[in-house]
């Protein structure tokens, strides 16, 4: 039980990656606080952390926003007297068409998926400066390859994995490690309705779960692992290594 007593925020923690992330560190002992917009989700998921024996707390955040940040790390270090664990989940995914994207629609994505990644690492830094910690930030693969109209979504993910590494050169003499995981397909729900052919177009055989993203967290913060940082680990079933041609 490496996390024992250790405090982890999860952004975007109410559903999806950030949920399945947050029990995960739960079920090992860790102090975890809940970071999300959605209130109603997210009291349900501390409902249900609560219920489990977790220490489990929700703040409601808006990553988007400098002052609800800094208030979501200065309640948790008043709660749980420190901060070991960041990891930076939140995020939307919107797809609008290049010609029919607005400078308002741009902003909200930059500012929710990458703007949130430097806000929250500032804030960690703070807390982690004399202790050390580790702050995992959730890419994508669509920082190295696209469909058309994602230019807001993969432009924020291929920042995130530069803002790693660069954090990684700051805030190594403190002692705090940044790395990044950029996931491939990732099913949140209704996973028994996925096809055959919709697993086996992976390496891997199958579709991603929530719980696979939650695990490489896990490796990467585990205290043995200090040796790696400024690193970025494709967890997408070998689908970025297939070579595909069209048939013509």
């Amino acid at each position: 039980m490496v996390y024992k007593n250790k405090t982890v925020i999860v952004t975007g923690a109410a559903h999806g990656i950030g949920r399945a992330v947050a029990e995960m560190y739960s079920k090992q002992g860790a102090n975890v606080i809940i970071a999300d917009v959605d209130e109603e989700r997210g009291r349900q998921a501390e409902e249900e952390l609560k219920a489990d024996g977790s220490g489990a707390v929700f703040i409601k955040t808006d990553v988007k926003d400098e002052e609800n940040i800094k208030a979501l790390f200065q309640t948790a270090a008043e709660k749980f007297e420190k901060i070991d664990i960041l990891i930076n989940n939140a995020g939307i995914s919107k797809f609008i068409p290049f010609m029919e994207l607005t400078s308002p629609q741009w902003d909200e994505i930059i500012n929710t998926n990458l703007k949130s990644v430097f806000l929250c690492s500032k804030e960690a830094a703070k807390y982690m400066k004399e202790t050390g910690g580790h702050i995992i930030n959730i890419a994508s693969t669509r920082a190295f390859m696209s469909e058309p109209n994602t230019e807001a979504y993969s432009a924020s993910k291929g920042g995130i994995i530069a803002l790693t590494h660069a954090l990684a050169r700051t805030l190594g003499p403190d002692k705090i490690l940044v790395n990044s995981i950029s996931p491939g397909w990732i099913q949140t729900e209704k996973y028994d309705e996925l096809s055959r052919l919709d697993h086996e177009q992976h390496l891997s055989g199958r579709v991603g779960k929530p719980e696979d993203v939650a695990r490489c967290c896990l490796f990467l913060t585990d205290p043995k692992n200090d040796f790696i940082t400024a690193e970025n680990i494709v967890l997408d079933g070998g689908m970025t290594r297939k070579m595909i041609y069209e048939e013509l």
